[in-house]
Formats: structure tokens, sequence, C-alpha cells
């Protein structure tokens, strides 16, 4: 053969060769990111647009300063998180939904997809409070991985089916698929579901309670919050995010089911029982603040009891409220007190105090040593709360309106206080 002949087809054969690595070196298709006319029908929509970062913030923050950057058509992250930085999140929060998207790890690659994330100072990661669908390269992963560690995990809680799963290797495009419904969670993975479970049921609650999260009491617990995505160290990048949100179906739920305190959690050393079908809080030997709090987030909801004050009766019922280490409750609370001191009222457990306090000809509606009946709906940034049939307290809170949490009832540091409670009964909203 002619070695022009010879030079040629070895030219040709590297440009081929320069061509092809391209294509494996390049991001994305820039004829990503966009919805069908069916899709948008349906209630999809996008959640990057493929150009820009907007709508995508730090987590905790107000713009975006980590290390995520838009690479031809890409959400992109750089590699250079860790465990504690590296997050960024939706600047808009969901409830129930179907999540999809596509992602791509470099080789040994490590991320996740979060959601039902919680914003808070208090909260340094969003993974004490997000449950994730987790992402890895297992087969060039440096360390061994346990099984909750796997690709396609509800991270530390549940366990696809391996047999069912087909993975593209890294350096290749995966799509995987969150769907949320009322607690109803299914994990896909290229088009078919490998996981399914029920958040919140006696089982989810087993698994949080026994392992990894449970010295994180408030993992889980959001039935709202932002979707994050995780840089932990390695480039990853994602495309076609799309999100189609899913109605939130009405419950009503007995909070109390007059035997024992299943579905709620003591916090300190007070007294909280069962007796004569009541519950009753009552001051222990320490004499300081007590909690017990419903074991699920309630955000908007109509709820009325029945309270009666056996002994002193300095109380109350937090709405929106978490529980930080040790005994203490960050939150707002409907004040249940003795005649005069407010009850109805609201206060701010941090920050601001008494938000508002009844008017002093509101304090005779208060039946000492009598059955009482309370009544409080939470809506966005409204509450109000009733007495005894009486609107007590009518307000618009902007903090209140971004609070997430459970509902729980305090003894009061003192002593001497004992409080009963019977039909504590729940309309969500």
């Amino acid at each position: 053969m002619d070695s022009k002949v010879k030079d040629f087809g070895l030219i040709c054969f590297m440009v081929a060769g320069c061509i092809t690595m391209l294509s494996l070196l390049a991001s994305c298709d820039g004829k990503q990111n966009v919805l069908t006319d069916a899709e948008k029908a349906d209630g999809w929509k996008l959640l990057f647009d493929g150009t820009t970062m907007n709508g995508w913030k730090d987590y905790n923050g107000t713009s975006l300063t980590q290390p995520w950057h838009v690479v031809d058509g890409c959400i992109q992250a750089k590699g250079s998180g860790s465990d504690a930085s590296g997050y960024v999140v939706t600047d808009k929060e969901y409830d129930n939904f179907e999540l999809s998207w596509d992602w791509k790890l470099s080789k040994g690659g490590n991320s996740g997809m979060l959601y039902h994330v919680i914003e808070n100072p208090l909260y340094d990661v969003p993974y004490v409070t997000g449950p994730e669908y987790q992402l890895i390269d297992e087969d060039n992963f440096p360390e061994k991985l346990e099984e909750w560690q796997r690709l396609g995990v509800d991270y530390a809680m549940y366990l696809p089916d391996r047999e069912l799963m087909k993975v593209n290797p890294a350096g290749k495009w995966n799509n995987s698929k969150i769907v949320f419904d009322n607690g109803h969670v299914e994990h896909w993975l290229n088009g078919v579901k490998i996981l399914e479970f029920e958040a919140w049921s006696d089982d989810w609650f087993k698994r949080k309670n026994s392992g990894k999260w449970s010295h994180a009491p408030e993992y889980g617990l959001a039935r709202k919050g932002v979707i994050c995505l995780q840089d932990h160290g390695y480039p990853a990048s994602f495309r076609n995010i799309k999100i189609k949100e899913l109605p939130r179906k009405t419950q009503e739920i007995s909070l109390f089911n007059g035997t024992d305190l299943k579905g709620w959690e003591a916090y300190g050393t007070e007294k909280w029982y069962v007796e004569n079908g009541n519950l009753v809080c009552e001051s222990g030997p320490d004499k300081e603040y007590g909690y017990l709090a419903t074991d699920n987030y309630y955000d908007d909801f109509d709820l009325s009891l029945e309270f009666k004050q056996e002994a002193d009766g300095n109380s109350g019922v937090f709405i929106r409220s978490f529980i930080e280490e040790g005994v203490k409750v960050n939150g707002w609370q409907v004040e249940v007190a003795p005649k005069n001191h407010d009850t109805g009222g609201i206060y701010e457990s941090y920050g601001r105090g008494w938000l508002v306090q009844i008017p002093d000809e509101k304090e005779t509606i208060l039946k000492e040593g009598e059955w009482n009946t309370m009544r409080i709906r939470v809506k966005g940034d409204n509450v109000t709360t009733w007495l005894n049939g009486t609107e007590m307290v009518n307000i618009n809170d902007e903090k209140i309106g971004r609070g997430k949490g459970r509902i729980a009832l305090q003894i009061h540091s003192g002593g001497g206080i004992k409080v009963v409670w019977k039909n504590l009964n729940l309309k969500t909203l």
C-alpha cells in the first residue's frame, strides 16, 4: 500500500478516535432540558432550565456560592464538596410529587438527591432532615459499602431489589425517579421500579429509631421541604430535572388512642401517662420542663382537644415545632395556663416571646378545674385559636408560615402541675 494512503488512513483513524473521545467527554446533549407538550399538559415543570442555576441556592442560604455550575446543559457538581458542604437546594418547597432526573457520575463518584429537606440554621447539613436517593458508582468506589449505602437505596433505611437494577457505568447517563404520594414512596431506576415503602409507618419508625438516624430526631418527619443535590467530593452531572406535583390528601386523625402513648415521644423526666382513658401530664421530681411530642409533623391542620387543669395548669400546645438536642422545643406555643395568664395566646419559644396575648375581658372564658375545649387552626402563615367556642387569637405571621414541625404538649418548670387531656382530633388542611 502506498505510504500516502497509509498516512491518510492513520489520520482518519485518529480523527475518528478524537471525535469518539470528545463525544464521551461532552457533558450533555444540548437538546435536553425541555418538556413535551404532553408533559406540560400533565403538570410537569422543569427544575433546571439547561442554561442557568436559576431556582437553586445554597442550603440555608439566599444565593448560590457552593461549587455548582452549568456545563453544556448540565447542572454539574465540581467535586469540591464534602460531608459538611456542597449542597444546593431549590428555592421552592414541595410536598407530594413525582421527581425525575438524569444523572452521570465520575469514576468512583458519590452524590444524592434529597427531598423534604428543612432549612434552619440549627441544621448544619440537610441529610439530618431529608431522605436521600443514593447515587454512587459502586464498582469503582474506593471504600467498602454497607448495603444501606449502595445505589438506589433510601439512605440508611430501605434497600432496593437489586435483581431489578440495570445500571449504566460511570460516565454514562442513567435516569432515576422518586414518587412521594402522601407517604407512599417509590424509587425508580432506568424505567424500572426498584423500591417502595410507606413513610411514617410502624416499620418506618422502627428503622429510623434503631439505625443511623436514631440520634437525628427530626429525620424524615417533614411533609414538605426543598429538594437538594449533593456534591460529595466527586464531579456529578444532572439534566432533565423535572417535577410533577401531586395533590395532598385530607386526613382525619385521632392523635391519642385513649390506651397508650403510641404516636408520641416524651422528652425530659416529667410524667406522661394514661389514666381512665385520658392523657395525663404531671410534674416529676426534677420540676423541669417536659414535652410530649407527636412522632409526625403537621403543618396545615385544624386541631380540637379538651383539657382540664387539676393543679396549677401551666402547660401549652406547641405547633410546627421541632426538638433540639436535649429537652428543648423550638416553635410556637398556644398557651394553656391558669386564669389571667393568656390561655389561647401565642408565645414563640425562641426569639420574640409573646406574639399575641389575649384581651383581659376574655380571661373569664377559661373554666378552671373543669373541662375546656380548645381549637387551633393553622393554615399557611395564619393561626387562629378558640377557647370554649370563643375566638381568642387570629394572627398572620411570616415566620410561622415558614415553620414546620410537630405538635407537642408541655409541662412548665416549677413543679406542682397536673393537666389532663382527651379527644385530641386533627384534620389536615
